[in-house]
């Protein structure tokens, strides 16, 4: 169990953080079959600020990791978080995925 009581759901489809997360990919899956969106994946990483090099030692990059990836029937790009608990991490990294990419993240 996840520090925010979260189960992780296994199924044919993966392993998925929350039940919440497992549905919104359930309900993406029927959008796809209907061709309203297109090229759907998950768990995609966006580098936001890259490795940082020092005298002596080295700064992890710092990472996004979205939920959901695709394009809707207009050809925009989706970025969708299905987030429970809003941490100071993840709205820092919101932020800056909208500072670094313009991309605005989905709430589910």
């Amino acid at each position: 169990m996840s520090k925010y009581y979260a189960k992780k759901l296994k199924t044919d489809d993966g392993v998925f953080d929350s039940k919440r997360e497992w549905q919104r990919w359930c309900e993406l899956k029927l959008l796809l079959r209907a061709r309203e969106i297109s090229d759907l994946t998950r768990q995609v990483s966006f580098e936001l600020i890259p490795v940082q090099k020092y005298d002596g030692g080295t700064e992890r990059a710092v990472k996004y990791i979205a939920d959901f990836v695709y394009y809707d029937k207009y050809g925009k790009l989706v970025v969708e978080d299905a987030k429970g608990v809003k941490t100071k991490d993840y709205i820092i990294k919101r932020k800056l995925m909208l500072q670094k990419f313009g991309i605005h993240i989905v709430e589910v």
